[in-house]
């Protein structure tokens, strides 16, 4: 078999969920075969996540990513994939802001909103119930005055009350323009620092592999997924949005592939014969 080098590789970024996951966490077996097919044709697979770190290393040694980086919390904390580590992974950098200023603004506006941070060695601090798998392995219920006045990686909201399209607008009131933030499908918001996104990572991972900037795959099913979008489309790569994302996370893509349900990962991969990939869709 050949194996891609130098200008053949290809960087493929990932999200987990709605992506390569369903939402109860079943990876499909044929998704996984892709991935590792693409990987052992030499091409570079790095996980992009909303997840911890924590929550997303179970993933990456199910698609068989025994090495290299994994990014985690949209951005802000990048680590290195080790299986022989106590966690899986070895921290390599996480980029944190003080909460306090932007915090104080969401409770004002939010008042029974849920809120969580994330602080730079993984652990959540909540205010409020979260739901299960939510939060990383380590999460601690505290005072919401708690939550202030310490470097944190991310700030998570969650208010149940809202259908999302209101929480969106809601969201857009409130200027946070000191800060990067994406909202999910539901009425959750995640908040990092300003100008942390799955692009500045992915962004820093090619460059330190050399890897061309038109070849780059990006897929990806939320709004937290089109900063990579965008990114990878600004050098000549190529963006696929899982067909059940949001009509905007559509329209962001170069194309959209199938949903989650229907191996839409697969299809992409799919398009790799040999040590290139063909521009093309099935």
């Amino acid at each position: 078999m050949t194996t891609a080098t130098g200008d053949q590789r290809w960087l493929i970024a990932l999200d987990i969920d709605g992506t390569l996951v369903h939402d109860d966490g079943y990876l499909s077996p044929r998704v996984a075969a892709e991935v590792k097919r693409v990987q052992d044709l030499g091409h570079l697979v790095v996980v992009a996540t909303g997840r911890s770190a924590v929550n997303a290393i179970g993933v990456t040694k199910e698609i068989g990513l025994l090495d290299g980086k994994l990014i985690a919390s949209n951005g802000a904390v990048t680590v290195k994939i080790k299986p022989e580590h106590p966690r899986g992974f070895e921290t390599e950098e996480v980029i944190t802001f003080d909460p306090t200023d932007v915090l104080t603004k969401l409770i004002a506006s939010l008042p029974d909103a849920h809120f969580a941070v994330e602080d730079a060695e993984g652990v959540y601090k909540y205010h409020k119930h979260f739901p299960a798998d939510a939060l990383g392995d380590i999460n601690h219920e505290t005072p919401l005055d708690q939550l202030m006045h310490q470097p944190v990686s991310r700030i998570v909201v969650l208010s149940p009350e809202h259908e999302t399209e209101e929480f969106v607008d809601t969201v857009a009131t409130l200027g946070l323009s000191s800060v990067s933030y994406a909202i999910g499908y539901s009425a959750w918001l995640d908040i990092a620092p300003l100008g942390v996104t799955k692009a500045s990572a992915l962004e820093a991972v090619r460059a330190h592999n050399n890897i061309r900037p038109d070849q780059i795959i990006t897929v990806g099913d939320g709004r937290n997924d089109i900063s990579m979008f965008e990114w990878a489309q600004a050098g000549g790569g190529l963006a696929f949005a899982m067909g059940q994302g949001p009509d905007e996370v559509h329209a962001a893509a170069s194309f959209v592939t199938d949903a989650v349900e229907d191996d839409g990962v697969a299809s992409v991969l799919s398009g790799f014969e040999g040590i290139l990939f063909t521009r093309s869709v099935g």
